[in-house]
């Protein structure tokens, strides 16, 4: 792997360059800020349901799978340094327009996925901190609609996002994250720990160990998603070119270690059948490990960091569809912005009505290996679209993945993506639903632009800004 020491191309002279404000320290908490979130927060007692006391080893093999396909999106990045992420990227290597649209509704879908789990679990740990009981699943359905009704009611208002508030709120996902791992480690010390459950394997239906890890892979690839989003930040990053592969490297790495230990905590506390009893199993390893620790603060702090990742979330789906309209590839309807605030409304109202469907429909497992299954896709697209690439030649030089790399990306993206990794078979039939329904807003504004407003839309990615789920 190598890369340059020059810095990234300017903008061409009819394209205005953003204003490059971030540095390394900044670029780092962007990255681990957005890995970080309802995956490892919500997810870690379904992944232990999957596999059993082994509950580390999915996140590990998830790690390595999502570091293969950084160096695919580093040396895009690095190649051509503006916004777009994999959108621009399939329409560069492949210039099928209809394979673009597919790809980045998938990336909107998977950001609707994302929100509506974390809207689950951020009403599971509304009812801990307030003391709602727990097995109420009506009350809880309500906090949870309500809770993404709020997130549509802020969308609408309009939300500037600044660097301030993604460094707060980073911190705030981090140190609930050192809090179970230092908990857990007080109880390993202290003897209280069950470190014989780390090496068993929960083997449901007769599987083997290897069916069980995968399956479990295949759902823990959802905590580990988010570091795609930082090449968005191309354009505000002081040289990115030399400073991207580093940083991502870094922060993929830091999450990789935090969520591994998170797991370790969890397990030698907590066995895989309680943990994977509700939405909430951290909450369960702090009340184990340090029971006079108060656990509505840790509610709280579990809050923070889902509603960050649903707000994020349902932000970036929304501007996604009033981008395709924009670009006259959905109903123009969906371009609407209300006159003062400036805000796609009919965006995200539609947007909200499909996670109410989502929150109504599906569990948080169903939706955490929906949001996993759809990225993965879009990974192996990209890990292919790299190898395309490499013969378009740049002038400056840049991040260069050894082949192999994104070879191993590929088929391991599309290994955890297909049946034979143990995925449930929910995750095709969401995933499946909503993409009619993207094909079905496509084929809908096909039509009225060739026989209602005789125009054919013409779909150029790069004024879309088609990040992905953040966790």
């Amino acid at each position: 792997m190598g890369m340059s020491e020059t810095t990234a191309p300017t903008q061409a002279g009819d394209r205005p360059e953003l204003k490059r404000v971030m540095g390394p320290g900044l670029l780092l908490l962007f990255v681990v800020g957005d890995i970080l979130g309802t995956g490892v927060y919500a997810l870690t007692g379904k992944v232990a349901g999957e596999v059993g006391g082994a509950v580390w080893l999915p996140f590990l093999c998830a790690f390595i799978v999502a570091l293969l396909t950084a160096t695919s999106y580093l040396e895009l990045v690095t190649k051509y340094p503006r916004a777009g992420g994999a959108a621009v990227y399939t329409h560069k290597a492949f210039g099928i327009h209809f394979l673009t649209f597919l790809l980045t509704f998938a990336v909107m879908c998977s950001g609707l996925t994302s929100a509506s789990s974390a809207s689950k679990a951020f009403s599971t740990n509304f009812a801990a901190a307030v003391g709602i009981d727990k097995d109420r699943g009506s009350v809880l359905m309500i906090v949870a609609l309500a809770f993404m009704a709020l997130i549509a009611l802020v969308n609408l208002r309009g939300v500037g996002e600044s660097v301030k508030a993604n460094v707060v709120l980073t911190l705030i996902e981090l140190t609930g994250l050192l809090i179970v791992i230092a908990i857990g480690v007080w109880a390993i010390a202290g003897g209280d720990g069950d470190t014989s459950r780390l090496t068993e394997f929960k083997t449901p239906n007769g599987d083997s160990p290897f069916g069980a890890v995968t399956a479990a892979t295949a759902l823990a690839f959802f905590a580990m998603v988010g570091f795609e989003d930082s090449v968005n930040m191309a354009e505000e990053t002081k040289d990115p070119v030399r400073i991207f592969p580093k940083i991502m490297l870094i922060g993929l790495s830091i999450t990789g270690v935090i969520y591994v230990l998170v797991a370790i905590s969890a397990i030698t506390l907590v066995s895989p059948e309680e943990l994977n009893e509700g939405n909430a199993p951290l909450l369960k390893v702090i009340s184990a490990g340090a029971p006079g620790f108060p656990l509505e603060l840790f509610a709280w702090i579990t809050m923070f960091a889902v509603a960050n990742s649903a707000l994020i979330n349902m932000l970036m789906a929304s501007r996604l569809l009033y981008g395709m309209s924009h670009e006259k590839v959905l109903p123009g309807p969906l371009g609407r912005v209300l006159r003062k605030r400036r805000t796609p409304w009919v965006a995200i109202l539609f947007t909200t009505l499909l996670a109410f469907f989502l929150i109504g429909y599906a569990d948080l497992t169903a939706l955490g290996g929906t949001t996993a299954f759809l990225l993965l896709c879009v990974f192996a697209i990209v890990n292919v679209a790299v190898l395309v690439l490499r013969r378009d030649k740049v002038e400056h030089k840049h991040f260069h993945a050894p082949t192999l790399l994104p070879v191993l990306g590929v088929v391991l993206c599309v290994y955890l993506a297909s049946p034979l990794s143990g995925r449930a078979t929910q995750d095709y039939k969401i995933a499946g639903w909503l993409m009619l329904v993207g094909i079905g807003l496509w084929a809908l504004t096909w039509l009225l632009n060739k026989y209602v407003f005789k125009r054919h839309a013409d779909f150029d990615p790069s004024h879309l800004d088609p990040s992905g789920p953040v966790n």
